[in-house]
């Protein structure tokens, strides 16, 4: 399926109008996960507005979109409630830091090491993970339970109308004309449709849109964000006056405690404003006003706005593995999300690169107030769908994100949730490799249960970064595991009497154990010749194997002889120095057919 992105070209139009439906795209994404980060909506946005331009101009990969993601989001999130959202600034800049390293070190080259398998794995977990997160869009916030719930009836029909509709412009309108991407003419309709629905049932006496937009959405979640915050104080409360009826000795400090959380408790119930049981409605407080709209100003270097921490050896202990893991999941994200690109497009990005665009965009990041990123799958096959190829296409959506939060917020929260979802699931139908499902029977074993295991593991942990390297490892156990079979001997004796034993298939650690069991070192005459004409030794394991076995034959009392060692195999022997002791001669007499060289 994914030459459903096949067969375009690359024009200055096509890469504005792209980067025009991928900011609108990008506006969801960015605050649902600052929300998943526990942050404010502003912050993602902002986030996504100076990863998406920077990466754009100085990245490896034009046409592919970067910002703030779900992967990024879930490692930032136990920061901030652990150290508070100080320390969340400090650890993205050195994020940034260390994928510069890693890019001026052009460690990104070792995406080459990810199988096929793997990438199939990754390609449909991720559409997978991807379609389940949609489905978010389809809740809403019920005052009763103070909680999200799933929408019902006439409004749930109408918003599955307005999806239909949305994936039916985007596969038939390319039919008609390519002139304009797809996916945008069918946000614009929709919209349209939705704000003439929601105007009409607001004259007939509505209270609320009929048809879900951005800006319910926003709300929604910070009705439900603001009424778990007030319900955590709460139980924070009960449990000290638990304590209290408890410990009669502790009974000061627990009042001076209990004094303390109930005031934090009141202080965010009046921040919060939640129409909870008869609280003030969210939209009643300026803080949550904030927190359920776009809208805000330029961005200002975070040491204006927040307190930066003390800048120790503690400090450092504290962001450093946060930042190792951020480095880890950012990179890895965006060099598999490249290497789909890539093959989607025909061409070739340059990973180091990559990384130093990825690692400078998180620097900046850090430093007016975001959250990191990297690249995000979803808004990159929407804009290569939409026919944006080049790197206009990526700063175009940048700019125009900027553009939303400083003077179109209110129309952006206009747009219906319907036509995002709907421009999601076209991504999705065009992410899942759809072969692949008819390959099960032609691939090996080993091949389907690591692509089944990377799915599996992203759908289930949402965590691509480890599912990927899992599936690497996995491949390279199973590698290993068959080249170990496949070390043997022939075995003959020549015309002075040596036993020869011409060795076939790789010698390493996995192999080792084979090696050993083709030789009996106490019935073999006095002269022995291995032969390493058609095999390779590659590592130590196999060196100290090669050790061992001399030992035994000395100690026998026969000659051991190598012959044919390649040039490589001679390096290590030579390098293991004091490790291995063999002898080495090459008599003629021992060739087993002539002087070649392995």
């Amino acid at each position: 399926m994914l030459q459903f992105f096949r067969s375009r070209t690359t024009t200055a139009k096509d890469d504005v109008l792209s980067g025009i439906t991928v900011a609108l795209a990008l506006v969801p994404e960015a605050i649902a996960f600052a929300f998943v980060a526990g942050v404010s909506p502003i912050i993602g946005l902002y986030s996504a507005f100076f990863i998406g331009l920077i990466t754009a101009l100085l990245g490896g990969r034009p046409g592919m979109i970067s910002g703030a993601t779900g992967a990024m989001a879930v490692v930032v999130v136990g920061l901030v409630a652990m150290h508070g959202i100080e320390y969340l600034f400090p650890t993205v800049i050195l994020c940034g830091m260390i994928q510069l390293i890693v890019g001026f070190l052009r460690l990104g080259k070792l995406i080459r090491l990810v199988p096929h398998p793997v990438m199939l794995g990754f390609v449909n977990g991720l559409a997978i993970v991807i379609c389940l997160a949609q489905f978010g869009s389809f809740q809403t916030f019920d005052q009763v339970s103070g909680q999200l719930q799933m929408i019902n009836g006439a409004p749930l029909a109408m918003m599955l109308g307005l999806v239909a509709l949305t994936m039916a412009i985007i596969w038939l309108l390319p039919k008609l004309t390519k002139a304009v991407p797809p996916s945008l003419v069918a946000i614009l309709t929709v919209t349209f449709i939705s704000i003439a629905v929601n105007s009409k049932v607001s004259s007939e006496g509505g209270n609320e849109n009929f048809v879900a937009t951005v800006g319910d959405m926003l709300k929604a979640n910070a009705d439900a964000k603001a009424v778990a915050d007030q319900r955590k104080a709460e139980t924070e409360v009960t449990l000290l006056q638990v304590q209290q009826s408890v410990s009669a000795e502790s009974a000061a400090y627990t009042l001076v405690s209990l004094d303390t959380v109930e005031n934090d408790a009141v202080a965010k119930r009046g921040s919060s404003g939640k129409a909870i049981a008869g609280v003030a409605n969210v939209s009643g407080d300026a803080e949550a006003t904030e927190a359920a709209s776009i809208s805000g100003g330029l961005p200002q270097l975070f040491f204006y706005e927040y307190v930066v921490p003390p800048i120790t050896v503690g400090t450092l202990w504290i962001v450093l593995p946060f930042a190792l893991t951020l480095a880890g999941v950012g990179l890895i994200e965006s060099l598999m999300t490249l290497t789909l690109i890539d093959e989607i497009t025909e061409t070739r990005g340059r990973g180091n690169r990559e990384c130093i665009g990825q690692g400078t965009a998180n620097i900046v990041c850090g430093l007016f107030g975001g959250m990191g990123g990297c690249a995000m799958i979803g808004q990159s096959l929407i804009n290569v769908n939409s026919g944006g190829r080049g790197r206009l296409s990526g700063a175009t959506a940048a700019v125009c994100l900027l553009l939303f939060i400083l003077f179109l917020g209110p129309w952006i929260e206009r747009i219906p949730m319907a036509a995002l979802v709907g421009v999601m699931f076209m991504v999705v139908i065009g992410t899942f490799e759809w072969a692949s499902l008819k390959m099960f029977h032609r691939m090996p074993r080993s091949d389907v249960g690591v692509m089944v295991l990377v799915a599996g593991y992203t759908v289930l942990m949402h965590d691509l970064a480890t599912a990927v390297i899992l599936g690497v490892i996995v491949s390279a156990l199973v590698f290993a595991w068959k080249h170990a079979m496949h070390l043997g001997a022939d075995v003959q004796i020549n015309k002075h009497g040596s036993k020869i034993y011409q060795l076939h298939g790789p010698l390493f650690f996995a192999s080792v154990s084979s090696f050993r069991d083709l030789f009996e070192p106490a019935s073999d005459p006095e002269d022995v010749v291995i032969d390493f004409y058609y095999t390779r030794v590659y590592d130590q394991s196999a060196l100290e194997a090669i050790n061992t076995l001399a030992e035994k034959y000395e100690d026998c009392g026969k000659r051991l002889h190598l012959t044919h060692l390649s040039d490589e195999c001679r390096g290590l022997l030579d390098r293991a120095g004091d490790f291995v002791e063999v002898n080495l001669s090459e008599d003629p007499q021992y060739h087993v057919a002539t002087d070649r060289l392995g």
